[in-house]
């Protein structure tokens, strides 16, 4: 029996992340988000993996819109991906669509194995 797709499904199938003007781009200012809820598969075992994401940043001329950044960080959820492989990515994919002046994103991973792990992952000068 086929079921059909919720429509939360289908808003993170088809997210697109997106940018909005930034308000005060002459203004040298602190944009700090943390998604505490956010998973992933193991790439390894295929247990999931919880942490939260942290993301901050000192933007130019666009900011991320918050909508657009929920659906793409929730299309991780079935993403068989190591730790250091997402925290890289959601960097990469932030700069590419904001060039901020300054950036970092972290992963603060849940437990496992008796191992806590936690990435850093930085573009830019912090001002």
């Amino acid at each position: 029996m086929e079921t059909e797709k919720k429509y939360g499904a289908i808003a993170i199938e088809t997210n697109e992340l997106t940018a909005w003007p930034n308000p005060a781009p002459e203004r040298h200012y602190l944009v700090s988000m943390d998604v505490p809820e956010f998973t992933c598969v193991c790439p390894q075992s295929g247990y999931p993996d919880f942490a939260t994401i942290k993301i901050r940043y000192q933007p130019r001329e666009r900011i991320v819109e918050l909508k657009a950044l929920k659906l793409y960080i929730n299309a991780y959820r079935d993403v068989a991906i190591s730790h250091e492989a997402v925290t890289n990515r959601i960097l990469d994919d932030l700069v590419a669509l904001l060039d901020p002046r300054w950036m970092r994103v972290t992963g603060d991973f849940n437990v496992r194995g008796n191992i806590k792990t936690v990435v850093r992952a930085e573009h830019g000068e912090r001002a």
